[in-house]
């Protein structure tokens, strides 16, 4: 029997759980040392499990098939989670400041330092191979949603080195103040972290245009048509989540048949279909001879 590959709702659930374990040790580590690098990076864990609960339900959402009031499907619910995401960071970086900043006026002394680290060393081994997982399924499936939530691991993952190195200096050099900077530095990190997604998200959301490779691909199979005749304009696409839409103009010669031309439209959007999969493509059939056929070729812009 032939196995179903993995949905992109399903690696929401390693992200809960690694958000879930990650949070414990973590929460362990800040607890035995008192550093608060430790408490920033499990609040930042936090944030992830938070994330990743709401990715879970805006990718079931987006799943949903299309209906009266959304004929063109639900994808667009990802940009929900990868939104939301991106404002939880903002948050977790203010909160982290806040926790911080009173250590930074009067430093305090850490305690088994050598536990924590293991703690954490652990956790960010985690975060790593979940982070890998997750960016290479959200590359395949094409989900925003999945790419937010490794990127966002991604820095939990350098977070946690800078933690660790911060305290490592601590422990070698005893001074205590680089405890709650690095802290600081973690903050300014992820505020960074999220205006990227954010930004991101805002892009997608006005409707971008597919990939370069992908209209690369498109061109290709409309040069194998172009060189039996048939020319083509007005090209547009769009992505919402992780399905694209593709729009064009096909011009054949007037004095084909309809059904002539009918059947050249399904053939370009069966081959566009099948080079980009969850492509939704739709054609408009044109005569050649007549010059009013071009008139419409500043939608090419």
């Amino acid at each position: 029997m032939k196995k179903t590959a993995p949905s992109a709702r399903s690696y929401t659930l390693l992200s809960i759980a690694a958000a879930l374990l990650t949070i414990a040790l973590k929460a362990g580590a800040y607890g035995l040392t008192g550093s608060v690098g430790l408490l920033s990076d499990a609040m930042e864990s936090g944030i992830n499990l938070v994330a990743a609960v709401f990715a879970f339900w805006a990718l079931s959402y987006a799943a949903k098939p299309p209906d009266e009031e959304h004929p063109f499907g639900h994808s667009k619910a990802e940009y929900f989670s990868s939104g939301l995401e991106s404002a939880l960071i903002m948050v977790a970086a203010v909160s982290i400041g806040i926790a911080a900043w009173p250590r930074l006026l009067n430093p305090q002394p850490l305690e088994q330092i050598g536990v924590g680290l293991a703690l954490s060393l652990v956790a960010t081994a985690i975060n790593g191979g979940v982070a890998w997982i997750l960016l290479r399924a959200g590359k395949r499936l094409n989900s925003i949603a999945l790419k937010a939530d490794g990127h966002h691991l991604l820095t939990d993952v350098w977070t946690s080195v800078g933690v660790v190195v911060g305290l490592l200096l601590v422990k070698l050099t005893g001074w205590l103040v680089l405890d709650p900077i690095i802290a600081l530095l973690v903050a300014a990190n992820i505020i960074w972290a999220g205006a990227r997604l954010m930004l991101q998200t805002g892009s997608e959301l006005l409707d971008r245009s597919i990939s370069q490779p992908d209209q690369q691909k498109i061109q290709q199979l409309l040069s194998e048509y172009e060189q039996q005749g048939i020319q083509f304009h007005a090209l547009r696409t769009r992505t919402a989540g992780s399905r694209r839409f593709v729009s064009i103009h096909v011009l054949a010669p007037g004095s084909w048949t309809v059904q002539k031309g009918h059947d050249l439209c399904d053939q370009v959007e069966l081959a566009i279909a099948k080079a980009l999969p969850r492509t939704h493509v739709m054609t408009h059939l044109e005569p050649l001879e007549d010059p009013v056929s071009f008139q419409d070729q500043n939608l090419d812009r």
